[in-house]
C-alpha cells in the first residue's frame, strides 16, 4: 500500500509542479536573449495617460506632480483624470493643481456613478486624442524617464501594448512585502522570457501603453482585468505585448496579510477569467502568433492549482499514516527553499480557492479602495526622484 501511495503521490507532485517549473527554466533561459523586436529611439507618438481615480484625495496630489516630471514632449502628452463620483475632494485638487500648473494638459472627466475600472477607462477613452494610450493607477509612480524608455518599443508593427515591472517602495518593508518583493522578481522574469519568446499575458495597473489601433476597448470581455483583460484583445488582433525591463515603476503594498489576500485573490479571480476567455479564443482559432505562451499559462492557472491539492491531502494522509516521512521536509530548512515552497502553497491555494469565485459568478470589477494608501511617503517619493 505505501509503495501505491508514494507512486500517487509522486505523479500528483509531478502534475502540481513540474509544468511550472519548466515553464520557469524555459523562460528564464529565454530572458536572456536579445530582443526580437525593433526599438526606435526616434518615435515619439501623441500620448493620452490615464488615471481612474475613486477618494484619491491622499495621493492624487503627488501623482500629478510625478507626471509632470516625465521627459516627454509637452505637446505629445495629454493627461486624463476620470474620477468615478469620488465622494472625497480628489476632484477638486485635480482641478487646482490642472489651474496652477499652466502648461499642464489635463482633462477631468467625471462619471455620475461608479460603475468599475474598465467603464471608468472607456469613458475616458471616447475623449483621447492619443495614438499611444496609457493606463496608470493613482497610487503608482514613474521615474521621469519610463515613457522615453518604453515608448520606443511600440516603433516595431508587431508590437500593440507594453508594460513595466512593478517595484514596492522600500520604507513599508516588512516580512510580507519582503515575500512579494521577491516573488516579483521571479514574476518579472518570467514576463520578460514570455516577451521575447513572443508575447506576455500579464500585465501590472500602475504602467501599460497600448497602441490605439490594438485593441477596441477595456476589458472587452468582462474579465474584470482592465490591464490583462484588455491584453486578451491586443494579442487576439495578432500583436504582441511586452514587458520593458527599463519600464519600471513603484508602488506600495499592503503590510498585513489581509491586506494582502485581499489584493491577491481579486487579481487571481480576474486572472482566471482571462484565462478562460484565452481558452474559448484558442478553441475559436483567434489566437494565433501567441500559442506557445497562453497555452502553458492557461494550464498552470486553471488545471495545475486542481492538482496541488490532490497533492496536498496525499502528503498529509502519508504523513498521518508514516510520521517518519517527516524527515524528508529537512530541505525546507534551506532559506531559499523555504520562500519558494511557500508561494508555491500560497499560490495554488489562492488559485484554488479562487476557482470557486469564479464558478460562483463572484466579480470584483468594481475596484475597492486598498488599505495600502497611507503607506506611501511623500520623503521616499522625494528620494527617489518621483515627485
Amino acid at each position: 500500500m505505501l509503495l501505491t501511495l508514494i507512486t500517487l503521490w509522486f505523479l500528483s507532485a509531478v502534475l502540481a509542479l513540474g509544468p511550472a517549473a519548466f515553464v520557469f527554466i524555459y523562460m528564464r533561459s529565454k530572458s536572456n536573449k536579445s530582443w526580437p523586436t525593433k526599438v526606435d529611439k526616434s518615435y515619439k507618438p501623441r500620448v493620452s495617460i490615464i488615471i481612474p481615480t475613486f477618494n484619491e484625495s491622499r495621493t492624487i496630489q503627488l501623482k500629478l506632480e510625478n507626471l509632470s516630471r516625465l521627459k516627454y514632449p509637452e505637446d505629445l502628452k495629454e493627461i486624463i483624470l476620470v474620477d468615478s463620483n469620488s465622494s472625497d475632494a480628489t476632484v477638486e485638487i485635480a482641478r487646482k493643481f490642472s489651474e496652477d500648473e499652466k502648461g499642464a494638459r489635463i482633462k477631468i472627466l467625471v462619471e455620475k456613478e461608479r460603475k468599475g475600472k474598465s467603464k471608468a477607462l472607456n469613458y475616458a477613452l471616447e475623449h483621447a486624442n492619443g495614438e499611444v494610450i496609457v493606463v496608470s493607477d493613482a497610487d503608482c509612480f514613474w521615474p521621469p524617464t519610463l515613457l522615453e524608455n518604453a515608448v520606443p518599443f511600440l516603433a516595431d508593427p508587431t508590437v500593440g501594448a507594453v508594460a513595466g515591472p512593478k517595484m514596492l517602495f522600500e520604507h513599508n518593508s516588512s516580512w510580507i512585502t519582503r515575500l512579494e518583493r521577491n516573488y516579483l522578481r521571479s514574476a518579472n522574469v518570467l514576463r520578460l522570457g514570455e516577451s521575447k519568446a513572443g508575447s506576455t499575458v500579464f500585465f501590472e495597473g500602475g504602467f501599460s501603453a497600448f497602441k490605439r489601433e490594438a485593441f477596441r476597448m477595456f476589458d472587452p470581455y468582462g474579465t474584470g482585468s482592465d490591464d490583462c483583460g484588455t491584453v486578451v484583445n491586443v494579442i487576439e488582433n495578432d500583436f504582441r505585448a511586452m514587458l520593458v525591463p527599463d519600464a519600471k515603476f513603484y508602488s506600495p503594498f499592503p503590510n498585513t496579510y489581509r491586506g494582502k489576500l485581499g489584493i491577491k485573490l481579486r487579481r487571481i479571480n480576474q486572472l482566471l477569467r482571462v484565462f478562460m476567455k484565452y481558452l474559448d479564443l484558442l478553441a475559436k482559432g483567434r489566437i494565433k502568433k501567441a500559442k506557445k505562451i497562453v497555452i502553458p499559462n492557461a494550464l498552470l492557472y486553471l488545471l495545475s492549482p486542481i492538482a496541488f491539492v490532490f497533492f496536498l491531502i496525499l502528503t498529509g494522509f502519508l504523513i498521518a499514516n508514516f510520521p517518519y516521512l517527516l524527515f524528508g521536509l529537512v530541505f525546507l530548512l534551506i532559506p531559499g527553499v523555504r520562500f519558494y515552497f511557500y508561494q508555491i502553497i500560497e499560490n495554488n491555494l489562492l488559485l484554488f480557492g479562487a476557482m470557486f469565485g469564479v464558478v460562483f459568478g463572484k466579480n470584483f470589477s468594481v475596484w475597492g479602495q486598498p488599505e495600502d494608501r497611507d503607506s506611501i511617503s511623500e520623503e521616499e517619493l522625494k528620494q527617489l526622484g518621483l515627485v
